[in-house]
Order: C-alpha cells, then structure tokens, then sequence
C-alpha cells in the first residue's frame, strides 16, 4: 500500500512539473526561458595566464569559441584535446580559443593543471557568475560567439571535433 501511494505521489508531483515547465516555458510572451544564453555574448575583462588582460570587446571581428571548465571537471579534461586540435587546425584564420577556468582557488591549481594537459589555447580566470551569464548549465560548456558579438553555437558537455566545425563554419556565414 505505502508503495502504490507514494508511486501516485511521485507522479502527481511529476505532472505538476511538467505542466508548470510547459505553461512558464511555451507562452508566446515568454519565449526565452531562464536555461536560453543571452543573445549577445556577455562582456568580460579577465586576466590571462600570462598576466595580460583580454577583453570580450577586444575579440570581436574573430569568431570566439569560449570554454567554461574547471580542474575538477573530468570531462574537462577530455574537452582539451578536442580545442588544441582545432585551435592548431584554425591557427591564422580569423578563431580564438578561448578557456574560461571557473576554479575559485585560481591560478594555483590552473597553472598545474594547464601544464599537465598541455593546454595550448587561451586561458583565463574568470568564475561561475560570468558562466551563468553565459548560460552555462555544467561543465564543460562551450560558446561559439560569431564575429558580431552574437552567440550563434552553445553545447554543454564535451564536444566533438566535427560539431566545433561546423559551429564556428556557421558562425562565419554572412559574415
């Protein structure tokens, strides 16, 4: 008997859900939902692992693949790769690459860990609230902003090659 109730509870508390999610989410007023990136790729200033300071502003005009991770994120670590090859792949061709490290302890545990994955892209300090303005939902979380300043790819998880590609070709049409 206690099974069945709470199997009638749990579904109810389901559908109330759902029908929550639906009614907020899908109402022609309400379009964007709080879990849809902005437009437009929030702006940062953030120090470098060189000490140098890179603004979003100053990328602008290049298409920017924006990575949010942290060092103790395991699929982080497989995402690496993936960026060197097609940051090594697009050298001179109007991409940057961009790691966005959210590790609150900062570049005490990032250097370590970017010498130790032998990360060759960009990497800042940056934290979860700019994340969050981002959209980022987990980690890794990846941002392909177009050349306008417009977030035109967004991919939580670890991408692959070809889907990177294939954002940053589309990013790039019409522009």
């Amino acid at each position: 008997m206690i099974c069945g109730v709470l199997k009638r509870e749990t579904r109810q508390w389901l559908i109330l859900v759902a029908v929550l999610l639906f009614s907020v989410g899908c109402t022609p007023e309400n379009k964007k939902s709080w879990m849809d990136p902005p437009e437009m790729a929030p702006k940062f200033s953030l120090e470098s692992l060189s000490d140098t300071s890179v603004a979003m502003d100053d990328l602008l005009g290049n298409t920017v693949i924006i990575d949010f991770w942290a060092t103790w994120c395991a699929p982080c670590v497989k995402q690496v790769p993936v960026l060197n090859k097609f940051m090594d792949d697009n050298r001179g061709e109007g991409v940057e690459v961009i790691g966005i490290s959210v590790d609150s302890k900062g570049w005490e545990v990032i250097r370590p860990f970017v010498h130790k994955h032998q990360i060759r892209y960009t990497v800042l300090l940056g934290d979860e609230s700019l994340a969050q303005s981002y959209g980022a939902l987990g980690f890794p979380a990846t941002f392909v902003v177009a050349p306008s300043g417009k977030i035109s790819h967004v991919h939580f998880g670890v991408i692959s090659l070809s889907e990177l590609s294939n954002a940053v070709e589309k990013a790039n049409e019409g522009y």
